[in-house]
Protein backbone atom coordinates (compact mmCIF):
# COMPACT_ATOMS: atom_id res chain seq x y z
CA UNK A 1 0.00 0.00 0.00
CA UNK A 2 1.16 3.44 -0.59
CA UNK A 3 2.20 5.88 2.47
CA UNK A 4 1.95 9.36 2.38
CA UNK A 5 2.95 10.52 5.97
CA UNK A 6 2.59 15.06 6.04
CA UNK A 7 3.56 16.88 8.92
CA UNK A 8 1.80 20.35 8.53
CA UNK A 9 3.60 23.04 10.90
CA UNK A 10 1.05 26.61 11.57
CA UNK A 11 3.28 29.61 11.42
CA UNK A 12 1.88 32.72 12.60
CA UNK A 13 3.03 35.64 10.35
CA UNK A 14 1.22 38.89 10.73
CA UNK A 15 -2.41 38.56 10.05
CA UNK A 16 -3.16 35.72 7.84
CA UNK A 17 -2.11 31.65 8.96
CA UNK A 18 0.68 30.48 6.78
CA UNK A 19 0.63 26.65 6.42
CA UNK A 20 3.74 24.71 5.98
CA UNK A 21 3.61 21.11 4.42
CA UNK A 22 6.09 18.69 4.68
CA UNK A 23 5.79 15.44 3.11
CA UNK A 24 6.97 11.78 2.79
CA UNK A 25 5.55 9.71 -0.14
CA UNK A 26 6.87 5.88 0.18
CA UNK A 27 6.87 3.45 -3.13
CA UNK A 28 5.93 0.09 -2.61
CA UNK A 29 8.93 -2.45 -2.30
CA UNK A 30 9.58 -4.95 -4.88
CA UNK A 31 10.64 -8.56 -3.69
CA UNK A 32 13.10 -8.38 -6.54
CA UNK A 33 14.68 -5.11 -5.21
CA UNK A 34 16.85 -6.94 -2.15
CA UNK A 35 20.12 -5.16 -1.11
CA UNK A 36 22.13 -6.80 -3.41
CA UNK A 37 20.79 -4.50 -5.70
CA UNK A 38 22.21 -1.69 -8.00
CA UNK A 39 20.41 1.51 -8.57
CA UNK A 40 20.72 4.84 -10.31
CA UNK A 41 17.80 7.75 -9.49
CA UNK A 42 17.92 9.54 -13.24
CA UNK A 43 15.31 12.00 -12.12
CA UNK A 44 11.88 13.53 -13.01
CA UNK A 45 10.93 13.39 -16.66
CA UNK A 46 6.97 13.79 -18.17
CA UNK A 47 5.99 14.75 -14.96
CA UNK A 48 6.63 11.40 -13.45
CA UNK A 49 10.10 9.89 -11.82
CA UNK A 50 12.85 6.97 -13.32
CA UNK A 51 14.58 4.95 -11.39
CA UNK A 52 17.54 2.84 -12.82
CA UNK A 53 17.65 -0.87 -11.21
CA UNK A 54 20.03 -3.68 -11.94
CA UNK A 55 19.93 -7.02 -9.92
CA UNK A 56 22.17 -9.78 -11.45
CA UNK A 57 21.86 -10.41 -14.92
CA UNK A 58 18.60 -8.55 -15.41
CA UNK A 59 19.12 -4.30 -15.97
CA UNK A 60 15.22 -2.40 -16.15
CA UNK A 61 13.63 0.92 -15.76
CA UNK A 62 11.03 1.61 -13.34
CA UNK A 63 8.66 4.82 -13.74
CA UNK A 64 6.47 5.95 -10.62
CA UNK A 65 3.93 8.68 -10.79
CA UNK A 66 4.06 11.26 -8.50
CA UNK A 67 2.06 8.96 -5.36
CA UNK A 68 5.42 6.80 -6.44
CA UNK A 69 2.83 3.88 -7.35
CA UNK A 70 4.78 2.25 -10.36
CA UNK A 71 3.47 2.65 -13.68
CA UNK A 72 5.63 0.68 -15.89
CA UNK A 73 8.69 -1.67 -15.84
CA UNK A 74 10.78 -1.82 -18.87
CA UNK A 75 13.21 -4.59 -19.59
CA UNK A 76 16.58 -3.34 -21.11
CA UNK A 77 16.95 -6.75 -22.79
CA UNK A 78 19.05 -5.02 -25.00
CA UNK A 79 21.95 -4.87 -21.94
CA UNK A 80 24.33 -8.46 -22.56
CA UNK A 81 23.86 -10.51 -19.66
CA UNK A 82 27.92 -9.90 -18.73
CA UNK A 83 27.33 -5.88 -18.57
CA UNK A 84 30.22 -4.35 -16.06
CA UNK A 85 29.14 -0.83 -15.59
CA UNK A 86 26.27 1.75 -16.48
CA UNK A 87 26.67 5.71 -16.59
CA UNK A 88 23.84 8.18 -17.08
CA UNK A 89 23.17 11.65 -18.57
CA UNK A 90 20.07 12.76 -17.73
CA UNK A 91 18.16 15.62 -19.55
CA UNK A 92 14.56 16.85 -19.24
CA UNK A 93 13.06 14.57 -21.44
CA UNK A 94 15.74 12.19 -22.42
CA UNK A 95 19.24 10.30 -21.20
CA UNK A 96 21.89 8.34 -22.42
CA UNK A 97 23.29 5.14 -21.10
CA UNK A 98 26.58 4.45 -21.49
CA UNK A 99 27.37 0.98 -20.67
CA UNK A 100 30.46 -1.65 -21.28
CA UNK A 101 31.00 -5.70 -21.25
CA UNK A 102 33.25 -7.80 -21.52
CA UNK A 103 33.02 -10.75 -24.44
CA UNK A 104 36.43 -12.97 -24.37
CA UNK A 105 39.36 -10.33 -24.05
CA UNK A 106 37.61 -7.58 -25.58
CA UNK A 107 36.00 -4.86 -23.32
CA UNK A 108 33.10 -2.39 -25.47
CA UNK A 109 31.63 0.75 -24.53
CA UNK A 110 28.60 0.97 -26.04
CA UNK A 111 26.35 4.03 -25.86
CA UNK A 112 21.86 4.34 -26.22
CA UNK A 113 19.52 7.41 -26.60
CA UNK A 114 16.31 7.31 -24.31
CA UNK A 115 13.27 9.13 -24.02
CA UNK A 116 10.90 10.30 -21.13
CA UNK A 117 9.15 7.27 -21.10
CA UNK A 118 11.90 5.02 -21.27
CA UNK A 119 11.73 3.82 -25.23
CA UNK A 120 14.85 3.98 -27.20
CA UNK A 121 15.26 6.45 -29.59
CA UNK A 122 18.31 4.77 -31.35
CA UNK A 123 19.69 1.72 -31.18
CA UNK A 124 22.90 1.07 -29.20
CA UNK A 125 26.28 1.89 -30.68
CA UNK A 126 29.61 1.25 -30.17
CA UNK A 127 31.83 4.01 -28.72
CA UNK A 128 34.93 1.80 -28.55
CA UNK A 129 36.57 -1.18 -27.95
CA UNK A 130 39.73 -2.10 -25.71
CA UNK A 131 42.11 -5.63 -25.93
CA UNK A 132 42.58 -6.34 -22.10
CA UNK A 133 45.05 -9.57 -20.89
CA UNK A 134 43.22 -12.17 -17.93
CA UNK A 135 44.71 -10.29 -15.31
CA UNK A 136 43.60 -6.48 -16.25
CA UNK A 137 40.98 -4.72 -15.05
CA UNK A 138 37.85 -4.93 -16.99
CA UNK A 139 35.73 -1.41 -15.96
CA UNK A 140 38.06 0.45 -17.77
CA UNK A 141 35.53 3.29 -19.17
CA UNK A 142 34.53 6.77 -17.39
CA UNK A 143 31.75 8.85 -18.17
CA UNK A 144 32.02 12.62 -17.51
CA UNK A 145 29.86 15.57 -18.44
CA UNK A 146 29.68 19.49 -18.86
CA UNK A 147 27.62 21.17 -15.97
CA UNK A 148 24.82 22.46 -19.01
CA UNK A 149 25.18 18.67 -20.40
CA UNK A 150 26.41 19.72 -24.06
CA UNK A 151 29.82 17.97 -24.08
CA UNK A 152 30.17 14.30 -22.82
CA UNK A 153 33.34 12.40 -22.58
CA UNK A 154 34.07 8.89 -22.17
CA UNK A 155 37.86 8.44 -21.31
CA UNK A 156 40.14 5.45 -19.84
CA UNK A 157 43.12 5.35 -18.57
CA UNK A 158 45.46 1.63 -18.47
CA UNK A 159 48.66 1.57 -16.56
CA UNK A 160 51.71 0.21 -18.12
CA UNK A 161 54.78 -0.21 -16.62
CA UNK A 162 55.84 3.22 -15.75
CA UNK A 163 53.42 5.10 -18.34
CA UNK A 164 49.89 5.74 -18.21
CA UNK A 165 48.16 5.91 -21.25
CA UNK A 166 45.04 8.25 -21.93
CA UNK A 167 41.98 7.78 -24.19
CA UNK A 168 39.22 10.59 -24.37
CA UNK A 169 36.67 10.92 -26.52
CA UNK A 170 34.84 13.71 -26.60
CA UNK A 171 31.01 13.95 -28.05
CA UNK A 172 27.88 16.66 -28.22
CA UNK A 173 24.68 16.83 -26.40
CA UNK A 174 23.46 14.47 -29.61
CA UNK A 175 26.25 12.09 -29.43
CA UNK A 176 27.98 12.77 -32.15
CA UNK A 177 32.12 12.73 -32.16
CA UNK A 178 34.10 16.37 -31.31
CA UNK A 179 37.33 14.62 -31.20
CA UNK A 180 39.03 11.64 -30.23
CA UNK A 181 42.49 12.02 -28.54
CA UNK A 182 45.72 10.07 -27.04
CA UNK A 183 48.06 10.90 -24.92
CA UNK A 184 51.02 8.70 -22.86
CA UNK A 185 52.17 10.20 -19.99
CA UNK A 186 55.52 9.13 -17.03
CA UNK A 187 54.01 7.39 -14.42
CA UNK A 188 55.92 7.28 -11.08
CA UNK A 189 54.37 3.95 -8.82
CA UNK A 190 53.10 4.61 -5.66
CA UNK A 191 54.35 8.50 -5.37
CA UNK A 192 52.14 10.18 -7.96
CA UNK A 193 48.20 10.27 -8.34
CA UNK A 194 45.02 11.48 -10.78
CA UNK A 195 41.90 12.19 -9.31
CA UNK A 196 38.68 14.28 -9.79
CA UNK A 197 38.50 14.33 -13.75
CA UNK A 198 35.92 16.80 -14.91
CA UNK A 199 34.61 18.37 -18.24
CA UNK A 200 33.88 22.00 -18.82
CA UNK A 201 30.96 23.44 -20.53
CA UNK A 202 33.64 23.98 -23.74
CA UNK A 203 34.64 20.60 -23.65
CA UNK A 204 38.27 20.87 -21.67
CA UNK A 205 39.46 18.00 -19.78
CA UNK A 206 40.50 18.93 -16.26
CA UNK A 207 42.02 16.82 -13.37
CA UNK A 208 44.88 17.19 -11.14
CA UNK A 209 47.55 15.52 -9.98
CA UNK A 210 50.05 14.95 -6.62
CA UNK A 211 52.89 13.74 -5.86
CA UNK A 212 53.75 12.46 -2.84
CA UNK A 213 57.71 12.65 -0.86
CA UNK A 214 56.96 8.83 0.33
CA UNK A 215 54.59 6.14 -0.30
CA UNK A 216 51.80 7.14 2.39
CA UNK A 217 53.09 10.78 2.83
CA UNK A 218 50.90 13.78 2.34
CA UNK A 219 51.70 15.69 -1.02
CA UNK A 220 54.12 18.02 -1.25
CA UNK A 221 53.98 18.14 -5.51
CA UNK A 222 50.46 19.38 -6.83
CA UNK A 223 50.06 20.38 -10.76
CA UNK A 224 46.32 21.14 -12.38
CA UNK A 225 46.36 19.22 -15.89
CA UNK A 226 44.37 20.74 -18.95
CA UNK A 227 43.26 19.20 -22.01
CA UNK A 228 41.42 21.67 -24.63
CA UNK A 229 39.49 20.07 -27.23
CA UNK A 230 41.62 21.24 -30.47
CA UNK A 231 44.52 19.19 -28.82
CA UNK A 232 45.71 16.40 -28.19
CA UNK A 233 48.60 16.89 -25.56
CA UNK A 234 47.54 17.67 -21.82
CA UNK A 235 49.38 21.41 -20.42
CA UNK A 236 50.14 21.15 -16.83
CA UNK A 237 50.18 24.28 -14.84
CA UNK A 238 52.32 23.96 -11.56
CA UNK A 239 51.35 25.25 -8.21
CA UNK A 240 53.33 26.70 -5.60
CA UNK A 241 52.71 24.76 -2.32
CA UNK A 242 54.93 27.48 -0.55
CA UNK A 243 56.96 24.69 1.19
CA UNK A 244 53.51 22.72 2.80
CA UNK A 245 51.70 19.42 1.99
CA UNK A 246 47.81 18.60 1.02
CA UNK A 247 46.06 16.12 0.55
CA UNK A 248 42.36 14.88 -1.09
CA UNK A 249 42.43 17.60 -3.69
CA UNK A 250 38.87 19.16 -4.38
CA UNK A 251 38.60 20.57 -8.30
CA UNK A 252 35.17 22.14 -9.27
CA UNK A 253 34.75 24.22 -12.19
CA UNK A 254 33.80 27.44 -12.33
CA UNK A 255 32.18 27.71 -15.71
CA UNK A 256 30.28 31.27 -15.30
CA UNK A 257 33.74 32.67 -14.29
CA UNK A 258 36.20 30.61 -16.32
CA UNK A 259 38.20 29.35 -13.78
CA UNK A 260 39.08 25.93 -12.01
CA UNK A 261 38.99 26.03 -8.48
CA UNK A 262 41.06 23.83 -6.16
CA UNK A 263 40.82 23.41 -2.27
CA UNK A 264 42.96 21.44 0.21
CA UNK A 265 43.24 21.29 3.66
CA UNK A 266 46.97 21.92 4.07
CA UNK A 267 49.87 21.21 6.41
CA UNK A 268 52.82 22.57 7.93
CA UNK A 269 54.76 19.37 8.22
CA UNK A 270 54.36 16.11 6.60
CA UNK A 271 51.39 13.56 8.43
CA UNK A 272 50.79 16.23 10.71
CA UNK A 273 47.60 17.83 12.52
CA UNK A 274 45.55 20.51 9.77
CA UNK A 275 46.28 24.31 9.59
CA UNK A 276 44.23 25.38 7.67
CA UNK A 277 42.62 25.64 3.75
CA UNK A 278 44.47 25.85 0.40
CA UNK A 279 42.46 27.57 -2.00
CA UNK A 280 43.58 27.65 -5.32
CA UNK A 281 42.07 29.58 -8.62
CA UNK A 282 43.31 29.09 -12.18
CA UNK A 283 42.26 31.77 -14.88
CA UNK A 284 41.11 30.09 -18.04
CA UNK A 285 40.33 32.54 -19.84
CA UNK A 286 43.83 34.48 -19.26
CA UNK A 287 45.85 31.23 -18.53
CA UNK A 288 47.32 32.39 -15.13
CA UNK A 289 46.95 32.08 -11.32
CA UNK A 290 44.08 34.37 -10.47
CA UNK A 291 44.28 33.40 -6.90
CA UNK A 292 46.23 31.61 -4.20
CA UNK A 293 45.95 31.52 0.07
CA UNK A 294 46.56 29.86 2.53
CA UNK A 295 43.98 30.68 5.57
CA UNK A 296 44.54 29.76 8.98
CA UNK A 297 41.35 27.81 10.88
CA UNK A 298 41.20 29.72 14.12
CA UNK A 299 40.89 28.48 17.07
CA UNK A 300 36.88 29.43 17.52
CA UNK A 301 35.91 27.76 14.36
CA UNK A 302 38.43 24.99 15.95
CA UNK A 303 35.91 24.92 18.63
CA UNK A 304 33.33 24.97 16.99
CA UNK A 305 33.78 22.23 14.29
CA UNK A 306 35.53 19.38 16.86
CA UNK A 307 33.52 16.19 18.22
CA UNK A 308 36.45 16.06 21.20
CA UNK A 309 40.36 16.00 21.66
CA UNK A 310 42.17 19.34 21.34
CA UNK A 311 41.83 22.17 19.03
CA UNK A 312 45.22 21.26 16.88
CA UNK A 313 43.12 18.12 15.85
CA UNK A 314 40.01 19.17 15.58
CA UNK A 315 39.91 19.33 11.66
CA UNK A 316 42.14 16.30 11.28
CA UNK A 317 39.25 13.52 10.30
CA UNK A 318 37.66 16.13 8.06
CA UNK A 319 37.29 15.79 3.91
CA UNK A 320 35.62 18.19 1.42
CA UNK A 321 32.96 16.84 0.62
CA UNK A 322 31.30 19.71 -1.97
CA UNK A 323 31.73 22.79 -3.37
CA UNK A 324 29.08 25.15 -4.87
CA UNK A 325 29.77 28.10 -7.09
CA UNK A 326 28.37 31.40 -6.19
CA UNK A 327 27.57 33.68 -9.32
CA UNK A 328 30.33 36.52 -8.37
CA UNK A 329 33.30 34.13 -8.26
CA UNK A 330 33.31 33.09 -4.81
CA UNK A 331 31.81 30.03 -3.37
CA UNK A 332 30.53 27.48 -0.44
CA UNK A 333 32.40 25.26 0.52
CA UNK A 334 31.43 22.02 2.49
CA UNK A 335 33.52 19.50 4.44
CA UNK A 336 32.62 16.46 6.55
CA UNK A 337 34.07 14.91 9.59
CA UNK A 338 34.52 11.06 8.86
CA UNK A 339 36.41 8.23 10.44
CA UNK A 340 35.82 4.61 10.42
CA UNK A 341 37.63 1.68 13.28
CA UNK A 342 38.28 -1.43 13.24
CA UNK A 343 37.12 -3.60 15.60
CA UNK A 344 37.64 -7.02 16.94
CA UNK A 345 40.93 -9.10 16.93
CA UNK A 346 42.52 -9.11 13.54
CA UNK A 347 44.80 -6.26 14.06
CA UNK A 348 43.14 -3.43 11.85
CA UNK A 349 44.68 -0.62 12.85
CA UNK A 350 42.26 2.61 13.19
CA UNK A 351 41.32 4.60 9.77
CA UNK A 352 44.12 7.13 9.07
CA UNK A 353 44.29 9.87 6.58
CA UNK A 354 46.63 8.24 4.29
CA UNK A 355 45.61 5.41 3.89
CA UNK A 356 43.09 5.18 1.46
CA UNK A 357 42.83 2.86 -1.67
CA UNK A 358 39.25 2.95 -3.59
CA UNK A 359 38.09 6.31 -5.58
CA UNK A 360 36.07 5.56 -8.90
CA UNK A 361 37.32 8.69 -10.28
CA UNK A 362 41.51 8.43 -9.60
CA UNK A 363 44.63 6.66 -10.67
CA UNK A 364 46.81 5.88 -7.44
CA UNK A 365 49.68 4.20 -6.97
CA UNK A 366 47.90 1.07 -5.79
CA UNK A 367 45.31 0.48 -8.15
CA UNK A 368 42.97 2.27 -10.85
CA UNK A 369 40.57 2.91 -8.39
CA UNK A 370 41.96 5.29 -5.56
CA UNK A 371 40.50 5.07 -1.98
CA UNK A 372 38.89 7.85 -0.48
CA UNK A 373 35.67 7.83 2.24
CA UNK A 374 33.28 6.11 0.37
CA UNK A 375 30.32 8.82 -0.16
CA UNK A 376 27.73 9.24 -2.17
CA UNK A 377 27.88 5.53 -3.68
CA UNK A 378 25.89 2.65 -2.60
CA UNK A 379 27.68 -0.59 -1.36
CA UNK A 380 24.89 -3.58 -1.83
CA UNK A 381 24.94 -5.80 1.71
CA UNK A 382 26.81 -8.35 0.21
CA UNK A 383 29.77 -7.30 -0.80
CA UNK A 384 30.85 -4.91 1.78
CA UNK A 385 33.21 -6.83 3.94
CA UNK A 386 34.96 -10.34 3.19
CA UNK A 387 36.19 -11.06 6.47
CA UNK A 388 35.55 -11.55 10.28
CA UNK A 389 37.16 -7.85 10.92
CA UNK A 390 34.04 -5.41 12.16
CA UNK A 391 34.67 -1.99 11.00
CA UNK A 392 32.53 0.80 12.49
CA UNK A 393 31.97 3.96 10.73
CA UNK A 394 31.74 7.75 11.94
CA UNK A 395 30.20 10.75 10.34
CA UNK A 396 30.15 13.51 12.07
CA UNK A 397 29.72 17.24 12.06
CA UNK A 398 29.53 19.23 8.63
CA UNK A 399 31.39 22.84 8.68
CA UNK A 400 30.39 24.72 6.07
CA UNK A 401 32.49 28.04 4.98
CA UNK A 402 32.15 31.03 2.67
CA UNK A 403 35.05 32.05 0.30
CA UNK A 404 34.43 35.18 -1.54
CA UNK A 405 35.90 35.94 -5.20
CA UNK A 406 39.05 37.29 -3.40
CA UNK A 407 39.42 33.89 -1.65
CA UNK A 408 38.78 35.35 1.59
CA UNK A 409 36.84 33.68 4.55
CA UNK A 410 33.07 35.39 4.59
CA UNK A 411 31.66 33.23 7.23
CA UNK A 412 31.66 29.99 8.60
CA UNK A 413 28.79 27.74 10.56
CA UNK A 414 28.62 24.29 11.82
CA UNK A 415 26.08 21.45 12.02
CA UNK A 416 26.56 19.26 14.89
CA UNK A 417 25.52 15.44 14.51
CA UNK A 418 26.52 12.41 15.44
CA UNK A 419 25.99 8.99 13.59
CA UNK A 420 27.73 5.62 13.04
CA UNK A 421 26.93 2.45 11.82
CA UNK A 422 28.95 -1.38 11.80
CA UNK A 423 30.07 -2.34 8.59
CA UNK A 424 27.56 -0.55 6.62
CA UNK A 425 27.90 3.55 5.75
CA UNK A 426 24.65 3.29 3.39
CA UNK A 427 22.44 5.17 6.44
CA UNK A 428 25.52 7.78 7.53
CA UNK A 429 26.29 11.27 5.99
CA UNK A 430 24.07 13.66 4.70
CA UNK A 431 22.21 14.89 1.39
CA UNK A 432 21.52 18.30 -0.22
CA UNK A 433 18.25 20.43 -1.35
CA UNK A 434 18.58 23.29 -2.88
CA UNK A 435 15.43 25.42 -2.30
CA UNK A 436 16.49 28.50 -3.63
CA UNK A 437 16.14 30.56 -0.22
CA UNK A 438 18.80 28.44 1.50
CA UNK A 439 20.75 25.26 0.77
CA UNK A 440 19.15 21.95 3.31
CA UNK A 441 20.76 19.57 4.45
CA UNK A 442 19.15 16.20 4.77
CA UNK A 443 20.45 13.15 7.41
CA UNK A 444 19.38 10.26 9.81
CA UNK A 445 19.04 11.94 13.56
CA UNK A 446 18.19 8.74 15.25
CA UNK A 447 19.67 5.30 15.63
CA UNK A 448 16.99 3.44 13.44
CA UNK A 449 17.54 5.84 10.67
CA UNK A 450 13.71 6.83 10.55
CA UNK A 451 13.96 10.63 10.98
CA UNK A 452 15.32 12.61 8.61
CA UNK A 453 16.63 16.17 10.17
CA UNK A 454 16.65 19.25 8.54
CA UNK A 455 18.90 22.05 8.73
CA UNK A 456 18.79 25.02 6.17
CA UNK A 457 21.73 27.46 5.55
CA UNK A 458 21.03 30.63 4.47
CA UNK A 459 22.71 33.23 2.19
CA UNK A 460 24.22 34.89 4.98
CA UNK A 461 25.05 31.59 6.48
CA UNK A 462 22.38 31.24 9.38
CA UNK A 463 21.42 28.21 10.29
CA UNK A 464 17.60 27.51 10.53
CA UNK A 465 16.86 24.20 11.86
CA UNK A 466 13.19 23.03 10.46
CA UNK A 467 11.11 20.28 11.50
CA UNK A 468 12.25 16.68 11.05
CA UNK A 469 10.65 14.50 8.56
CA UNK A 470 9.46 11.18 10.70
CA UNK A 471 8.82 7.97 9.47
CA UNK A 472 5.46 7.27 11.38
CA UNK A 473 5.44 3.61 9.41
CA UNK A 474 8.23 1.68 11.07
CA UNK A 475 10.59 -0.34 9.18
CA UNK A 476 11.64 2.38 7.11
CA UNK A 477 15.45 3.45 7.23
CA UNK A 478 16.39 6.35 5.05
CA UNK A 479 19.73 6.40 2.98
CA UNK A 480 19.56 10.17 2.82
CA UNK A 481 23.25 10.28 1.44
CA UNK A 482 22.18 8.64 -2.07
CA UNK A 483 19.37 11.21 -2.52
CA UNK A 484 18.53 13.04 -5.54
CA UNK A 485 16.76 16.03 -5.70
CA UNK A 486 14.50 15.93 -8.75
CA UNK A 487 12.52 19.56 -8.57
CA UNK A 488 12.68 22.90 -6.91
CA UNK A 489 12.02 21.25 -3.41
CA UNK A 490 11.82 17.44 -4.20
CA UNK A 491 14.19 15.06 -3.03
CA UNK A 492 13.81 10.95 -4.31
CA UNK A 493 15.58 8.99 -1.07
CA UNK A 494 16.08 5.54 -1.54
CA UNK A 495 14.72 3.57 1.66
CA UNK A 496 15.54 0.11 3.21
CA UNK A 497 12.66 -1.95 4.11
CA UNK A 498 11.43 -5.34 5.77
CA UNK A 499 15.28 -5.51 4.01
CA UNK A 500 14.23 -4.80 0.33
CA UNK A 501 14.94 -1.61 -1.36
CA UNK A 502 12.07 1.49 -1.91
CA UNK A 503 12.02 4.93 -2.77
CA UNK A 504 10.37 7.82 -0.82
CA UNK A 505 9.62 11.53 -2.41
CA UNK A 506 10.22 14.22 -0.22
CA UNK A 507 8.47 17.42 -0.14
CA UNK A 508 10.73 20.01 1.73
Amino acid sequence: MNRIITLVIFLLFLSPLAVLSQQVTYSDYDKDDGRDMNFEIIGKMNGHFMIYKNIRWRHKLCIYDDSMQIKETIDLDFFPEKTLNVDIVAYPNSFFMIYQFQKKNIVHCMGVKMDGNGKKITEPVELDTTKISYFDDNKIYNTINSDDKKKIMVFKIQKKNDKVNFETILFDDQFQLIKRSYQTMAFEERRETYREFLLDNDGTFVFSMDKTPLNRDYSNVLQLVTKTPALDTFAFHAIDLQKKYVSEVKLKIDNLNKRYLLNSFYYSKNRGSVDGLFSYSWDKANERVHRSDFTILDDSLRAEARKDGSFRIAFDDYFIRQVIVKKDGGYLLIAEDFSSQGRGNSGYNPWNRWDYYNNPYSLSPSSYYYYSPSYGYYRPYNNNNFSAQSIRYFYENICVLSIDKNGKREWNNVIHKTQYDDDNENFLSYALLNSGDAIHFLFNSDNKNQIIADFGVTANGTVNRNPTLRSHEKGYQFMTQLGKQVSARVMIVPCIYRGYVCFAKVEI
